[in-house]
C-alpha cells in the first residue's frame, strides 16, 4: 500500500476545531447553524434557481425578488463573496497576494500565496484509492457554518431567479449549496457542494457533474488558454451526440478536451462517464470546465503516485506545491517568495510535467476514456501500465482531436 502524509487545505473555519467526538456532539442539535440535518432543514438560506434547459447568453441576468436584473457573477456571487470577506471569514486577504505573468510563449500565471500553507493540519491517508468513503467522524461539508454559505443552487423550469431568503425545503430536502473556501486561491474562489445532506463521498456522478456544468454556464466566460486542433478519430456514438474529443499536444500535462454536444446533458454525460471510468479504475484526474461550460478539459494524473514512489525531484517537493487543476491550467500558486521570484516558463513546465502520465500509459487510459464516454454504464476499468518518467515535451501547445 502506498501512503503519504499531506497537508490538508483548510476550506472551512470549522475544519480546525477538531474531528470525531467533539464535532459530532456539536452537530447533534449543535445550535450553530451548520449544514447537517440538525440545523439545515429548519433553516432559511439565500436561493438561486437556474433554468435547467436555458441557453448560454453573453451576459447572464438574474431576476431578483424585487424583479430587477443583476449579473450572476459580478453582482450576485462576487457581491456575496465580498460580504463574507468584509465579515472577516477568510483566513487571509487573497487580494493582497502578488501575481505576475511568467515571460514566455504560454503566459503561465504565478501567484505568491504565503498564507495558504499556514496553520494546516497534517493528514495521513491512503493514496492507493482514488475513491475515499464518506467519513462522518472527520470534517465534512455538513459541518460548515451557514454564514459561509453564499446561496443554495437549484434547478428550475423557469428563468433564473434569486431569493435573499427561502426555506430549505422549498426546493429540495438535500440542497446543493455554494460556499466560500476560507483558504481562497483567487478572488471569488467558491465551493459547489452537491446535495449536502446526502453525505456524498468526493467522487463524480452524472447529476453532480451536470450541476457543475450549469454553474459554469451561469457564471459566463472566464479566460482559458486556446489551442489549435487537428481531428484524428471520429467516435460514432459521440458524433451522433455532437460531442468532439480532442487530445492536447505539446503541453506539459497530457489531457483531453471535450466540447460541443447537441445538449448540455450530452456533453456532461460524456465527461462524467469518462470521470467515472477513471475513478472506478483508481486513476486520479482533474477537470476544468471553461467557456461557459462549452469546453471541458480532463487531465489524468499521477503526481501523488510518483511522490509516494520517490520519483519526484527534491527541488519540486521543496516548493510544497501539489499541482491540481489550477496549476495544470496554468495558474501556479507558489508558497515561498524565492520560488515566486525565480519562477520561469522552464520551471512551470518541469513542475507540470511531473503531473503527467507517460505517453504509453496515457494512450491506454485514453482508449478506455473514449470507450466510456460513449456509454452510460459505470463499469469501465483498465489494467494500469507501469508509469514511465514524463518525457521532454516541445513547446507550442496544440490540440489533437480524437
Amino acid at each position: 500500500m502506498l501512503t503519504i502524509k499531506r497537508v490538508a487545505t483548510v476550506v472551512s473555519n470549522y475544519q480546525e476545531e477538531g474531528s470525531g467526538t467533539g464535532l459530532d456532539q456539536r452537530a447533534l442539535g449543535c445550535g450553530r447553524n451548520c449544514l447537517a440535518k440538525c440545523c439545515l432543514p429548519a433553516s432559511k438560506l439565500p436561493l438561486y434557481t437556474f433554468n435547467k434547459d436555458g441557453e448560454v447568453t453573453s451576459e447572464h441576468k438574474v431576476v431578483t425578488q424585487e424583479h430587477s436584473h443583476i449579473s450572476f457573477l459580478h453582482n450576485l456571487l462576487l457581491g456575496q463573496w465580498e460580504d463574507r470577506m468584509n465579515r472577516g471569514l477568510f483566513r487571509y486577504d487573497v487580494t493582497t497576494c502578488e501575481t505576475k505573468i511568467i515571460p514566455g510563449h504560454y503566459g503561465f500565471i504565478a501567484q505568491l500565496n504565503e498564507g495558504r500553507h499556514l496553520k494546516k493540519r497534517p493528514t495521513e491517508f491512503r493514496i492507493d484509492q482514488v475513491l475515499q468513503p464518506f467519513n462522518e467522524e472527520k470534517f465534512n461539508f455538513t459541518k460548515v457554518g451557514q454564514e459561509e454559505v453564499l446561496f443554495r443552487f437549484e434547478s428550475s423550469d423557469n428563468n433564473s431567479h434569486f431569493w435573499p431568503s427561502a426555506p430549505v425545503d422549498m426546493v429540495s430536502n438535500s440542497p446543493s449549496v455554494v460556499a466560500i473556501n476560507v483558504s481562497p486561491i483567487e478572488y471569488g474562489h467558491v465551493l459547489l457542494i452537491p446535495r449536502v445532506l446526502d453525505c456524498l463521498s468526493q467522487k463524480i456522478d452524472r447529476e453532480s457533474f451536470l450541476l457543475a456544468m450549469h454553474m459554469a454556464k451561469e457564471a459566463v466566460p472566464y479566460p482559458v488558454e486556446k489551442a489549435p486542433t487537428q481531428r484524428i478519430i471520429a467516435a460514432k456514438g459521440l458524433e451522433k451526440k455532437g460531442v468532439i474529443v480532442s487530445q492536447l499536444l505539446n503541453y506539459p500535462v497530457r489531457g483531453l478536451l471535450f466540447e460541443g454536444g447537441n445538449t448540455m446533458r450530452d456533453l456532461s454525460d460524456a465527461v462524467a462517464s469518462s470521470c467515472i471510468c477513471l475513478q472506478n479504475s483508481n486513476i486520479p484526474f482533474n477537470v476544468l470546465i471553461s467557456d461557459c461550460g462549452k469546453r471541458i478539459f480532463l487531465f489524468p494524473q499521477s503526481f501523488a503516485e510518483k511522490q509516494a514512489l520517490g520519483e519526484v525531484s527534491n527541488d519540486i517537493l521543496e516548493t510544497q506545491v501539489n499541482p491540481a487543476v489550477w496549476e495544470i491550467s496554468g495558474h501556479i500558486v507558489l508558497k515561498r517568495r524565492k520560488d515566486f521570484n525565480d519562477a520561469s516558463e522552464t520551471y512551470a513546465w518541469r513542475l507540470l510535467a511531473e503531473v503527467s502520465l507517460s505517453e504509453e500509459r496515457f494512450e491506454v487510459v485514453k482508449s478506455y476514456i473514449m470507450e466510456a464516454a460513449e456509454e452510460k454504464e459505470e463499469e469501465a476499468h483498465y489494467n494500469p501500465v507501469s508509469p514511465k518518467a514524463p518525457s521532454h515535451l516541445s513547446q507550442d501547445c496544440m490540440v489533437l482531436q480524437c
